[in-house]
């Protein structure tokens, strides 16, 4: 069993609103090989779509994928048990930190 955290669910909702725009009014331009070329456009065709269609959707899902890398984290069923025990201990007392709070500072 794994858990996961989702910190940030904003950039689900963003990446189905540009999916569902009906409008595009963006353009992205690319430099590729020839070769490059070729390979994409089988691919689009092997998936039954046009180029843009391709490219879009492979991009897309590749932002998803590298954006919920950085906003989900998956924890086993015990892992979580440890993290949720470690934001509910009390905190650690840190002597060299009480000490700096009790120096005077540019605020006093």
């Amino acid at each position: 069993m794994y858990v996961q955290v989702l910190y940030n669910g904003l950039y689900t909702q963003y990446l189905e609103k540009a999916m569902q725009s009906s409008q595009p009014s963006e353009r992205l331009d690319i430099r590729i090989s020839p070769d490059a070329k070729k390979m994409i456009l089988a691919a689009a065709a092997a998936r039954n779509q046009s180029l843009s269609e391709f490219v879009l959707g492979c991009a897309m899902e590749k932002a998803d994928a590298v954006l919920s890398e950085r906003q989900v984290f998956s924890l086993s069923a015990e892992a979580w048990e440890e993290f949720q025990a470690a934001l509910d201990a009390p905190p650690r007392k840190h002597p060299r930190m009480e000490r700096l709070f009790q120096e005077p500072n540019i605020f006093d």
